[in-house]
């Protein structure tokens, strides 16, 4: 048990020298800064003052997360955030960590963030005497011929003290003995201490030997370690085998195949017969790990290759070979074998991330590191030199820096929403022969910022609304997107402050600021409003936030909500309304007229007249389209003079509204019938008449003109329009469609001919509202004409009011006049033209 516990301290001593040498072989010279302590300090022990000597405060520790890295993988040291003190936090062994070599750095790096910086720090670990040297065995036996010549040397094992310079072995001695002395001989820098006999040895007066074996070294106090060493004087074979060379020293490359013969070592006994054979052996003292790696022919003295040699574990094997002869006792010579390893490629390249800032926003400015990255092989010289290179192409780039360290750093925009992770392959590559290369990659994720605004579904969004609709109905939704993430993409949509009919939109509509649905506040009256606009906006909850606009147009689709409306006969003459004819009307005389005009639009106000009841049913008919009374026979002196007459007056819409007007005539026998007077005056001819023809030519020509310049523009006009997507003229259909704000002129035609009605449409409301339906006074059967104008009189306000509520502070008066039929709906075409206009 104790053999192997010596065998495995060896071994660890070993490995310790051969990584010692290996950090030997780094570049320490970029070094920023040193600090120099003794091994073996107690834990909490102050190093020195990294904060300040790095030029930084106590709040940069904890704000740029300072924090030591040690390429041994082993934390022998740690930061006091408190005090910006480097303090030990570990037990440091200098004999583990550099073995034999002198000078011992231990490499730390301190790596800072915000910005990103790697400092290199050095730690020189100073030794202090805290080993004695030791021998692998404390006791050795020496068989020596009692016909030994005095001055024979015999070789003893030689003592090991992991300690350096002046705490390393200094001196060896024997004590006090009348027959041999100690002798040191140094080879390869290394003491090794002879017995050599200095009298001739009597086996029978003194069998056996005992002498102690001191090692002492140079520290202060010293230290020292024996081993007893027993000579066992021998009788008969005086001669020991001698090698030919009593040191023999190879190179090996580590890839060198097992079974390889790498040395022969070849020794010569002058005695003959079983004296002078000789056999091969490694000495008793040699470590397990050679004689796992190497092996001797006992017969040949051919040294071969046993196990894997690995350059990177151990660069140098020093063992001792002994020849013994078979005689009786066995005498044995020895020498000394020294192979070194030589290094080949095999050793591939590490990446190593030492510091790596993911994710990263994407508003990110070019230039920023994102990474420390840094490269190495466990081999030397040009198999260990390493060049680190990256993918082509943007938005990342490598920047070399210091000792096979590299930055990744941006170099170009970065967009999330086109890429939200990037892998940056790493590739390193030695300039060993054939070259090794090792592959990293290294994911880089995008953070979102507010960078993109919301966009709508469509750029206008069109709503058609029936009127008298439910309050708080939904009308429409607009739908917003936004490509970025979380908050950032979140919507909120609102109503900007905008005026319909100078009041606020929000009076009008409300919307849901989650999903954009927008509700009615109260039902709409198209009498009073046909179209109106509000602008949604839509904004993101990002910081800060983003937003954009769109306009949502409404349309309001009229209903048949009013019933026709009596302007004829007049409201202020009372329910009933008294007219006169004389006894003597023929059939087909013009009794009156009932003119009536519905609030609605389309064909909900297109009226309709029919008599419900009459006093005789018999002797008098109203149009149905034009509401003339007339009557169906010649009166007789049997009819009553006093005939009552209910008229109703329904329109076009669904449902059917109606109203009705009651109409008292008196027949008298006094009056005269106009009719004939009317058409024996127009059938003389008169230079007044002529003068009115020819007025009528010149203002028939240029109305004619001027209706072409104006169909020309409007023509022209809804080109241009129609190239930008937008309706010219539309003309109003007969189901609850779009309802075209521009003029229109609807023209509906009785069966046989006659015109059953004429409306003119569009413009702004007041036009709206101005609709010319007849030419056709109440009173004339065939010249009368009645015309509606604006006028500045009030006796007609009320009244008018129930046509439109949406028409200005104006009332308007009736005119009749005795004149030709012709001119006067000429004349009311003339000014609906110059209004168009």
């Amino acid at each position: 048990m104790e053999e192997t516990t010596i065998r495995i301290r060896c071994h660890w001593r070993w490995h310790v020298l051969w990584m010692y040498i290996f950090l030997l072989l780094v570049d320490t010279t970029e070094a920023q800064i040193r600090y120099t302590v003794p091994e073996e300090l107690n834990q909490g022990s102050v190093v020195g003052n990294l904060a300040k000597d790095l030029g930084l405060s106590i709040s940069d520790i904890y704000d740029r997360k300072l924090r030591i890295a040690s390429e041994s993988g082993k934390q022998y040291f740690s930061v006091d955030l408190g005090k910006g003190e480097l303090v030990v936090s570990d037990r440091i062994d200098r004999e583990g960590l550099c073995g034999e070599n002198v000078q011992c750095l231990l490499p730390l790096e301190v790596v800072v963030e915000n910005p990103l910086q790697l400092h290199q720090v050095e730690i020189e670990i100073q030794d202090i005497n805290d080993n004695s040297p030791s021998f692998l065995t404390t006791e050795r036996i020496l068989k020596i011929a009692e016909s030994t010549n005095p001055g024979a040397k015999f070789p003893l094992e030689s003592a090991s003290d992991p300690d350096v310079a002046s705490n390393t072995l200094r001196s060896y001695s024997i004590n006090e003995n009348a027959h041999f002395v100690l002798n040191i001989k140094t080879q390869d820098g290394t003491k090794i201490p002879e017995l050599v006999l200095k009298t001739q040895l009597d086996r029978e007066k003194q069998a056996v030997h005992q002498l102690v074996l001191t090692a002492v070294d140079g520290g202060n106090p010293t230290r020292s370690g024996t081993s007893e060493v027993t000579v066992v004087v021998l009788d008969n074979n005086d001669n020991e085998p001698l090698f030919e060379k009593a040191f023999y020293e190879l190179s090996v490359p580590e890839n060198t195949q097992i079974g390889t013969l790498i040395v022969n070592v070849k020794a010569i006994d002058s005695d003959e017969g079983l004296n002078s054979e000789v056999e091969y052996y490694f000495r008793d003292q040699t470590p397990e790990i050679t004689m796992a790696l190497f092996d001797v022919n006992s017969e040949t003295g051919d040294i071969t290759v046993k196990g894997p040699l690995d350059y990177e574990h151990s660069t140098l094997h020093k063992f001792d070979i002994m020849a013994k002869d078979k005689g009786n006792p066995p005498m044995a010579g020895h020498c000394s074998v020294k192979i070194n390893i030589l290094d080949v490629n095999d050793n591939a390249p590490e990446i190593i991330i030492t510091s790596l800032s993911s994710p990263i926003p994407e508003d990110s400015a070019p230039g920023m590191v994102i990474a420390l990255i840094s490269a190495k092989d466990l081999d030397v010289g040009k198999n260990g030199k390493v060049t680190l290179s990256m993918m082509p192409g943007p938005p990342f780039t490598l920047k070399a820096s210091v000792s096979n360290r590299y930055a990744l750093v941006t170099n170009g925009h970065l967009d999330r929403e086109s890429h939200r992770e990037y892998e940056v392959v790493l590739n390193a590559v030695d300039l060993g022969s054939p070259s090794l290369t090792a592959k990293k990659i290294v994911k880089v994720e995008i953070l979102d910022v507010n960078d993109n605004a919301p966009v709508f579904s469509q750029p206008l969004y069109t709503v058609y609304v029936k009127e008298n609709g439910t309050p708080g109905s939904i009308l429409c939704s607009v739908t917003a997107s936004d490509p970025d993430t979380g908050e950032n993409a979140k919507i909120s949509y609102s109503i900007l402050d905008t005026k319909v009919q100078d009041v606020s939109a929000s009076s009008y509509v409300y919307i849901n600021s989650d999903n954009g649905s927008i509700y009615s506040m109260h039902s709409f009256d198209y009498e009073k409003l046909k179209v109106f606009q509000i602008k949604v906006q839509a904004k993101d909850h990002g910081s800060p936030s983003l937003s954009s606009n769109v306009t949502v147009h409404v349309f309001i689709l009229d209903q048949n909500d009013n019933a026709p409306s009596v302007i004829y006969p007049f409201a202020v003459m009372g329910s009933v309304s008294h007219q006169k004819m004389p006894r003597f009307s023929k059939a087909g005389h013009l009794v009156t007229k009932v003119t009536a005009v519905d609030a609605d639009s389309g064909h909900n106000a297109w009226v309709s007249y029919r008599l419900a009841e009459a006093t005789d049913a018999s002797l008098f008919s109203v149009n149905l389209y034009t509401g003339e009374v007339r009557t169906k026979r010649a009166v007789s002196e049997q009819d009553d003079s006093s005939q009552r007459l209910l008229i109703e007056i329904k329109d076009n819409g669904e449902p059917v509204q109606s109203s009705t007007v009651t109409v008292n005539i008196l027949v008298e026998d006094g009056l005269h019938e106009p009719i004939s007077d009317f058409h024996f005056k127009t059938s003389e001819p008169s230079k007044r008449n002529s003068k009115i023809t020819f007025y009528l030519i010149v203002s028939l020509a240029s109305v004619s003109v001027l209706s072409l310049l104006t169909f020309l523009i409007l023509v022209v006009k809804c080109a241009r329009n129609s190239r930008s997507n937008s309706s010219c003229c539309i003309r109003r259909a007969d189901s609850d469609g779009y309802k075209n704000p521009n003029r229109n002129l609807q023209i509906q035609l009785n069966s046989d001919g006659p015109i059953k009605y004429v409306e003119v449409l569009g413009g702004d409301m007041l036009s709206q509202s101005q609709s010319f339906r007849s030419c056709m006074s109440p009173m004339s059967e065939f010249s009368d004409f009645t015309m509606v104008k604006p006028s500045s009189t009030t006796d007609f306000k009320d009244m008018i009011n129930v046509l439109d509520a949406s028409l200005p502070d104006s009332a308007w008066t009736f005119e009749s006049q005795q004149v030709s039929s012709e001119i006067r709906c000429f004349l009311v075409h003339v000014m609906d033209s110059i209004g168009a206009l």
